[in-house]
């Protein structure tokens, strides 16, 4: 027997267990890191006494897979994964993907579409009295009527579509000890109904007290507006501390979701990294290769939770929250030692962040005692004048670690939000360049278009300017040649083709050449996908124009790279379509030669050279890997 949890009868058998209190049911691959939710929460329920094992990716075309270590004591648990399972296996264009990263040798197939619901069904063909929770990215996000851009069509909850009796959302290790708790001392699982952080199910809402009604879900199916305005009253409630209980009818079932679990203070943060993660796959993937997702984690440390940057097209607000959660340096310094005794451990720490790496404390003071602000943004268009902007703790924190005997370097890669950095002190910036940069900072400006950037939650143009200027300056003063490596976004609501235009005369002008693009994906429960869907703000009631014809998809995505061969003809039928006739020659202001001439004309001058980072982004390896 390993370290590793039980995934057959005979690890049961080794550890002279005849039955287990939960049974995980996985959409990823078994593997035991701190990066991957179901090791969390197995471990955690290890930890507090609980028997746990684990069943990945099992085959959905029976329920032999699903009895695999037979009928547990207290309940099922399902998760899809670390992604949506249509998102992990569609692109924006719906075309199927070829690689899942979350699979023994990523190789795309071991899970089915919707695989929540399936799993769920599947163990409802073989325990009818057995309580099953769902929880995961996919059931946290499509908690309420949601749309779904891979049908097309507004969706019932998952928690009424998939029959199972709970659903967990957010990161759950608080509301799962609870949940376990209760049904240890012998409560049935219809009547756990007062725990943060979790859905469940009654007829209609005369079984629920003290809640706001939300449209049900017949309405929201219906009509757009009433989708938006249900999504309006779901998205301002989303804070542990001062969000109400809501409640929606989807066709028989009433769903009600209790506010999110309260956020973890630094003891309950440190215990759930602290647990004795085996940190690899399971060695049943060994012959497969291993599982690819581990690489970009495995010499990485999470050092918090949340973001209060408040983009639209981002889950973490529905997800993990805005306010921010972290580990203390104590438990963050014994996890960097534990990596530097690691197979494979050449003295770099990969990553030391969470979603946005720099956010290592709440936005403002009391927001632990009152929560975050109904409706109001902390970042953007414009800074909050409550807002906080302290980098002391990370800059400490980044010290100690490297510091450590064994590591040579600490890089910050899991992105930086440069609109927060621009109000805090040059010393973290001057820091961040001269030993957590390995030649390119990745961050985000996603678009340049005031209209689309104020749909998207960010800082303009301006600010991402300024911010370019002044990592040029302290590279300079450094002595350094670092480049910034931006990611941005095509198509997202608000973005008409001028605006796409402008994003690519302004890619020319800064010398950039992204190597990889993003089409925006309108994933469940996010306000861009509801502007998407509805073409409305849900939370100011404008309309807002959005791309959803496959060409002007097309258009926008191929107008960021407008220098590839491939992409010449769609960006001069778009820039003919906007009357932009004046991009297309062989001036340096031209973005395309006209049709015919790229074999015929090479001028010697009046286009633009190449930039001097402009091999630097070809090349990096980190940027080709990293999936947004």
């Amino acid at each position: 027997m390993n370290g590793f949890l039980p995934i057959s009868k005979k690890d049961m058998e080794e550890r002279g267990w005849q039955q287990l209190d939960f049974v995980f049911v996985s959409g990823d691959a078994y593997v035991d890191h701190p990066s991957f939710g179901p090791a969390i929460l197995c471990r955690l329920l290890e930890k507090h006494g609980y028997k746990v094992g684990i069943i990945p990716q099992p085959d959905w075309h029976s329920t032999r897979d699903f009895d695999r270590l037979g009928k547990p004591r207290l309940g099922f648990l399902v998760s899809a994964g670390n992604m949506d399972s249509l998102l992990n296996k569609f692109t924006a264009a719906r075309k199927v993907r070829h690689q899942d990263a979350y699979s023994p040798g990523g190789k795309a197939g071991f899970r089915p579409e919707r695989a929540t619901i399936v799993y769920c069904n599947r163990l409802r063909e073989l325990y009818h009295d057995v309580p099953i929770i769902i929880g995961g990215i996919e059931a946290s996000l499509r908690r309420l009527a949601h749309y779904d851009y891979w049908s097309n069509t507004v969706r019932r909850s998952i928690l009424a579509d998939s029959q199972a009796d709970l659903l967990i959302f957010g990161m759950g290790e608080r509301a799962l000890l609870e949940v376990a708790a209760d049904l240890q001392q012998g409560v049935a699982i219809e009547n756990i109904q007062d725990v943060q952080g979790t859905c469940y199910r009654v007829p209609n809402m005369d079984y629920v007290w003290d809640h706001l009604p939300l449209p049900s879900y017949a309405e929201v199916a219906a009509d757009k507006k009433k989708f938006a305005e249900s999504f309006k009253l779901e998205y301002l409630e989303q804070d542990a501390i001062r969000g109400r209980k809501l409640a929606q009818q989807n066709g028989e079932w009433c769903i009600v979701q209790n506010p999110p679990a309260r956020p973890l203070n630094e003891e309950q943060m440190d215990e759930i990294y602290d647990l004795p993660y085996m940190r690899t796959w399971h060695p049943i993937y060994d012959k497969a290769g291993g599982v690819p997702a581990i690489q970009e984690v495995q010499f990485s440390l999470v050092s918090q939770r949340g973001c209060f940057g408040g983009c639209n097209f981002c889950a973490i607000i529905s997800h993990e929250g805005r306010i921010i959660q972290r580990r203390s340096h104590a438990s963050l310094l014994r996890e960097a030692k534990i990596l530097t005794q690691l197979p494979g451990f050449k003295g770099y720490i990969h990553d030391v962040g969470g979603p946005t790496a720099n956010f290592r404390r709440t936005s403002c003071d009391g927001q632990l005692e009152r929560g975050t602000c109904r409706g109001k943004p902390c970042l953007s268009p414009v800074p909050c004048r409550n807002l906080v902007a302290d980098h002391s703790d990370y800059l400490k924190l980044l010290r100690e670690l490297r510091a450590l005997p064994g590591v040579k370097k600490v890089f910050v890669r899991s992105g930086v939000r440069f609109d927060y950095l621009m109000l805090a002190k040059d010393e973290f910036l001057e820091e961040l360049c001269k030993y957590h940069v390995s030649g390119q900072l990745k961050i985000a400006p996603e678009h340049v278009s005031d209209r689309v950037t104020r749909m998207m939650g960010k800082s303009n143009r301006k600010v991402y300017q300024a911010f370019a200027e002044r990592f040029r300056r302290t590279n300079e003063k450094l002595g350094l040649k670092q480049y910034l490596v931006p990611y941005f976004m095509s198509s997202h609501p608000g973005s008409e083709l001028a605006d796409a235009i402008e994003l690519a005369e302004f890619i020319r002008d800064m010398g950039y050449h992204p190597q990889q693009v993003q089409d925006f994906i309108p994933t469940p429960g996010t306000l861009s996908t509801a502007m998407w869907y509805t073409g409305i703000d849900p939370l100011t009631g404008e309309k807002v124009y959005t791309a959803k014809s496959y060409e002007e998809k097309l258009m926008q995505r191929a107008l960021m790279q407008y220098w590839l061969p491939q992409n010449h003809a769609i960006v001069r039928k778009a820039l003919r379509l906007a009357h932009r006739e004046d991009l297309i020659g062989f001036d340096r202001k031209c973005l395309v030669r006209p049709e015919g001439s790229e074999k015929k004309h090479t001028p010697d001058k009046g286009r633009r050279p190449r930039p001097a980072n402009h091999r630097n982004s070809n090349h990096s390896k980190r940027e080709k890997k990293v999936r947004r």
